[in-house]
């Protein structure tokens, strides 16, 4: 998500946009086509729920064979954590930290990097969505 040849003013419209319209950003980032489209293919549901996150670390990663592929769906993984914490847990919503890229922000303030946490769990697997996301749910 962040898209470094819009350049400053694009950022800055990015976090204004979340302001006038939360629920809208909370969407935008939630479409994760890439990471739908191979999860559905395998019989995977994502319905925004932790046990979709356990799912989706039971699938075979054959996306790790395809370099173009990698980094698309570790961002959309990603996001899609991010969207199932921002719906399930009290307090969380999106931001955006001053370089343009999306992070969740918990009620206590903390914030966390879901987008390089998606990006980990496409080439390794490990830690795991699911553990990510016990992680950020028991702060």
């Amino acid at each position: 998500m962040n898209i470094p040849f819009l350049g400053n003013r694009h950022k800055r419209a990015a976090g204004a946009l979340l302001d006038a319209d939360p629920e809208g950003v909370a969407e935008l980032l939630s479409e994760c086509e890439l990471l739908r489209s191979q999860a559905g293919e395998a019989g995977v549901r994502l319905d925004d729920t932790a046990d979709s996150l356990a799912a989706l670390d039971q699938l075979l990663p054959r996306w790790r064979d395809d370099e173009e592929t990698l980094p698309w769906l570790g961002n959309d993984a990603g996001l899609y954590l991010g969207t199932v914490i921002v719906r399930t847990v009290e307090g969380a919503g999106w931001a955006f930290w001053p370089g343009g890229e999306p992070v969740v922000r918990l009620g206590s303030g903390r914030e966390f990097d879901v987008v390089t946490a998606g990006r980990e769990w496409a080439v390794s697997g490990v830690p795991e969505l699911s553990q990510w996301y016990a992680e950020v749910a028991e702060v």
